[in-house]
């Protein structure tokens, strides 16, 4: 081992003495300099022949890159602004005042955020994390593109990608998602091209508004950090804390795998929420590594339990407000489509008559309200729009499902289909049409969004009487509320109109045929309406546009049977033309459109429509008044919380075979209605253990008015009535006839009043009556005839005047009787009907009459039952001192009573016809003690028929109040108040043509179901 060292020390020594002496001589310098020149010669030939290949290389791809990028236009600064500040932001709807509900539905949720408003914990975080150079590179980090290629072309595990947050907002709001070299070639000259024009806040904020996130807590994709900060954590982008900050900032890279929310709402599982987790402490770390925090807020950040901020599911506004949201968005979609169109140059017309035309700017319209962000604000009061779904939702009196089978078309099989009574609804503000609430329907989800309000078409039954009958009527002067209208079996061709209740009522004045709903008078209205060609354009002022010409021409349509129905909403939107002075305003429900910096694009403006006279809308608003008194709507006094305080004018409705109710309502301020139905039109009235279908309705109706009224007293509950115009007066009129009164017709107490448009006020006197002789048989008043005892005629008697009957057909009726209504019946009979004028039904059977019965003493008078005979006009009185005695006549009398005095005495009746006839006696009945006989009495001189009571004056009527005085609560108006209400001058009674068709009917088709076409 010695030995080894000695050599080696040896052999060291040598070497460097050799050189040392090799130095000495210069023999190692030469020898180098001719290395290093080799040396240096092979390193510099290497470097040149490297730069000419990165030089042809360059070229190359500098070539590569211009052919990539030669189709995409030099941007002007403009253009670029407009791209990446166009965030498709979701427009937002609001209720009135300013009350935010929801946002349009939308793929993605993004609400727009000022930089000066986010957080700078999480713009920090975004920059650590997805750009630490920002604030340093020109657009492009050159060193980053190269490792981002590096590792695409090995495949490596991990991959840090090269795009700069500028190019993200490149690729995001210019270009697209693409894979392709072309697409980056483009993203780094338009990341360069950006640069230039924008400072770096600028781009920064734009890429926060546009960048995706994810989901939100209801399972809404979201986009934008103030979106997500209120998505996710339920707080501003400028509250987030750091865990908050570092979780946001890192949901980017996947928004879907990140994302704490599932697609249907809700947190996802724990294992499911790990990925999101372990993401915000990468983020953490980097902002550590990038000294934004400090070691101790990094690890504080780390055990912050940040599952415990995400929000909880709720809600989400259309879980809440259903209904509206669609029809909100429909409207606005609707307003802006008009706009953009008219931009373009065309008109509503335009797109009205054309549909392909009108499917692509609804299409650009939708496009808008998605991306916008727009501020459509609506009419809607939230309380009372909430309250009033809450009522919808919990009340129990709607009626039974309707359970029935259809065919499945593709299996083939029976399926059972169960329907609920819908309902809809509707609360406007007469005086600006502003929409304040709406029922939609029951039933609402996602795969049923159909709004009863707005898209169901349904016959209006009755309500449809003031609107198309009354109204234009009482307009044109054929009729004023005081115009007797026949209510008689009526045939138009087939057709003959039934009423609800099955029967007739005789004359009526127009104000009671319509507040108790008569089917008959209303057809004889339209008939006359139609034959002058009136009706159809008030109708179509009032908004209804849903009935076709053709339909007009059908007499159904007086009563509300429509082919196609109207909507719920012109239905009851054309009432407020009554509250209103004659003055149709439209409802609406979108008050105006914003940008989001307040810029109105929009703004409704209310355009009221001259329809009627402000006299024609008060008369017909003071026999609505009468539907609430004392006609088909009696039951709401006993529901409305305010009935005796309000002024209130209403009109229910039944359609054909009880498939459809409504009860409209109108007072100074507002107009309610509602309805209810099965989807599938069937009959409401068949419950047995319900409440009857009309109260059903009303129920609910006045359950609706009142909670609103308690929400706003001032708006549903005015304290001033409807304003009577000028032009309104007080009128006395005959209710036979509708003109001015007789002496007759004044002898025959038939003289009403009512109130009258002063322009048709009656000019012409009542030629209804005549004087006659007449007797009463079978209680009806009957002309004499020449073999009519007389002591039982009374002379000088009231008469029907045969030209007055003929002018009007009724002549035509085979009972003249079926004319007398049931008020003042009594006063009715005792008019003389003459004899062969109209059909006389007393003909001569050659037979006595049938005697008298029960014969008996009761106090001072002899009763006795009525003669079974229908001929009889009186009964003969005789008296005999004993039972064979001679009995003498003593008095006669019409009816079936005579006073006898206490004497001693045997009584017989008998029984006298028209024709002089006398029956046989009856029993006799004794009175007294017959043990003592009396000597006969001498005959009783014939007793004078009793006379006619005179009937009592009418009182003069009351001075018009003035308008501007309270109306004075005697006035008398409704029928339970005063005798009936004023008529049209010169042209007698509305009254159809009996038995015989009409003329211009043979249109009309009607089903002989006889519960068709009945009213309540």
């Amino acid at each position: 081992m010695n030995m080894d060292m000695d050599k080696i020390k040896k052999l060291i020594n040598d070497s460097y003495q050799k050189i040392k002496t090799q130095w000495n001589e210069g023999k190692i310098q030469r020898t180098s300099r001719v290395t290093y020149d080799v040396t240096w010669n092979i390193i510099l030939f290497f470097i040149i022949i490297g730069v000419v290949g990165l030089f042809f290389a360059g070229g190359v791809g500098a070539g590569y890159f211009a052919s990539l990028v030669k189709d995409e236009p030099i941007r002007s600064y403009e253009s670029m602004e407009a791209d990446i500040y166009n965030y498709e932001e979701t427009s937002t709807l609001y209720f009135a005042e300013n009350k935010y509900f929801g946002d349009i539905r939308s793929n993605i949720m993004r609400e727009e955020v000022k930089l000066e408003n986010v957080s700078d914990t999480l713009i920090q975080a975004v920059i650590a994390t997805e750009d630490r150079n920002f604030k340093e590179h020109e657009g492009v980090v050159p060193k980053a593109i190269l490792r981002a290629i590096v590792q695409e072309a090995t495949n490596a595990a991990v991959k840090t990608g090269g795009s700069t947050l500028t190019q993200q907002l490149i690729k995001n709001q210019i270009l697209t998602n693409e894979v392709s070299f072309e697409r980056k070639a483009k993203e780094i000259l338009l990341a360069l091209r950006l640069e230039r024009f924008f400072d770096k806040e600028e781009i920064l904020e734009a890429y926060l508004n546009i960048v995706p996130y994810g989901r939100e807590a209801s399972g809404r994709n979201i986009a934008g950090i103030q979106t997500a900060a209120q998505g996710i954590f339920g707080i501003d982008a400028k509250d987030l804390n750091l865990p908050q900050a570092a979780y946001l900032a890192g949901l980017p890279q996947s928004p879907s795998y990140y994302t704490p929310f599932k697609n249907s709402g809700g947190l996802k599982d724990p294992g499911a929420l790990k990925p999101g987790l372990n993401r915000m402490g990468t983020v953490l770390n980097r902002m550590y590594e990038a000294e934004y925090i400090t070691k101790e807020e990094y690890e504080k950040a780390l055990k912050y339990d940040i599952v415990a901020d995400f929000n909880l599911e709720s809600e989400t506004p259309m879980d809440q407000y259903q209904y509206l949201m669609y029809e909100a968005e429909k409207r606005a979609k609707k307003i802006l489509a008009k706009q953009i169109a008219s931009e373009d140059g065309y008109t509503l017309e335009d797109l009205q008559n054309d549909e392909k035309l009108n499917e692509e700017y609804m299409i650009l319209a939708d496009r808008a309200l998605r991306k916008n962000g727009y501020e459509v604000h609506t009419t809607i009061d939230k309380e009372i729009y909430v309250a009033h779904q809450e009522i919808i939702k919990n009340y129990k009196n709607y009626g039974p499902d309707r359970t029935y089978s259809v065919t499945d078309e593709e299996t083939g099989e029976e399926v059972k289909v169960v329907e609920p009574v819908q309902v809809a609804g509707m609360l406007i503000d007469n005086n600006t049409g502003k929409i304040i609430s709406f029922i939609g329907g029951r039933g609402y989800s996602p795969e049923n969004t159909f709004n009863y309000a707005t898209e169901a078409k349904r016959s209006n039954g009755s309500t449809m009487k003031p609107l198309l009958d009354y109204a234009p009527a009482f307009e044109t002067g054929i009729l004023q509320p005081g115009t007797p209208l026949a209510d008689v079996r009526t045939y138009y061709g087939k057709y003959s109109p039934d009423n609800y209740s099955g029967s007739f009522n005789g004359i009526v004045s127009a104000r009671k045929a319509l507040a108790e709903s008569f089917n008959v008078p209303a057809i004889a209205v339209y008939n006359k309406l139609m034959n002058k060609g009136i009706g159809q354009e008030y109708i179509e002022k009032m908004g209804i546009s849903t009935i076709k010409d053709a339909e007009y021409s059908n007499l159904v349509l007086g009563i509300g049977a429509t082919t196609r129905g109207v909507t719920i909403e012109e239905n009851i939107n054309a009432y407020n033309t009554f509250a209103n002075g004659g003055e149709f305003v439209d409802g609406y429900m979108i008050d105006k459109i914003t940008t989001n910096d307040g810029k109105v694009i929009y703004e409704h403006k209310t355009k009221p429509v001259k329809v009627f006279s402000p006299q024609t809308a008060y008369l017909t608003l003071d026999v609505l008044r009468d539907v609430l008194d004392y006609g088909t709507a009696t039951y709401l006094q006993s529901q409305l919380n305010t009935a005796s305080s309000v002024d209130w004018a209403g009109k229910s409705g039944t359609s054909e075979n009880w498939h459809d109710y409504w009860f409209i309502g109108t007072n100074p301020n507002i107009t309610m209605g509602t309805w209810i139905g099965y989807d599938t039109p069937s009959p409401l009235n068949n419950c047995d253990n319900c409440a009857p279908y009309n109260e059903r309705n009303m129920k609910l109706w006045a359950k609706l008015v009142n909670k609103a009224t308690e929400i706003n007293p001032e708006l549903m509950a005015p304290e001033a009535n409807f304003e009577r115009p000028d032009g309104i007066v007080e009128r006395s009129y005959c209710a036979i006839s509708g003109k001015l009164p007789s002496d007759l017709c004044s002898k025959a107490g038939l003289v009403y009043s009512d109130l009258f448009n002063a322009k048709y006020v009656p000019t012409e006197t009542d030629d209804s009556l005549i004087t006659g002789s007449y007797v009463l048989v079978d209680g009806k008043a009957v002309v004499a005839g020449p073999k009519t005892p007389q002591e039982f005629v009374n002379g000088n008697g009231l008469t029907f005047n045969p030209e007055f009957l003929k002018k009007n057909n009724y002549d035509r009726l085979n009972d003249l009787t079926k004319l007398f209504p049931a008020k003042d019946r009594a006063k009715w009979e005792r008019i003389g009907v003459p004899s062969g004028e109209v059909g006389s039904t007393i003909a001569d059977d050659g037979k006595a009459p049938a005697t008298p019965s029960s014969i008996k003493k009761s106090g001072g008078n002899l009763t006795w039952n009525d003669s079974s005979s229908k001929d009889v006009v009186g009964y003969r009185i005789y008296r005999a001192s004993k039972p064979d005695g001679a009995f003498s006549l003593i008095g006669n009398t019409t009816s079936t009573s005579f006073g006898v005095s206490d004497g001693n005495a045997v009584y017989r009746i008998k029984a006298v016809d028209y024709f002089g006839m006398e029956s046989t006696a009856s029993e006799g009945v004794v009175v007294g003690d017959l043990s003592k006989p009396e000597p006969d009495p001498k005959p009783e001189p014939k007793p004078e028929p009793d006379p006619k009571p005179e009937p009592k004056p009418e009182p003069k009527p009351k001075p018009d109040p003035k308008p501007d005085e309270p109306k004075d609560p005697n006035e008398p108006k409704k029928p339970e108040d005063k005798e009936d209400p004023p008529t049209d001058p010169g042209d007698g009674p509305v009254t159809p043509p009996v038995e015989p068709p009409a003329q211009g009917d043979g249109d009309t088709e009607v089903k002989k179901d006889p519960d068709k076409n009945k009213e309540e």
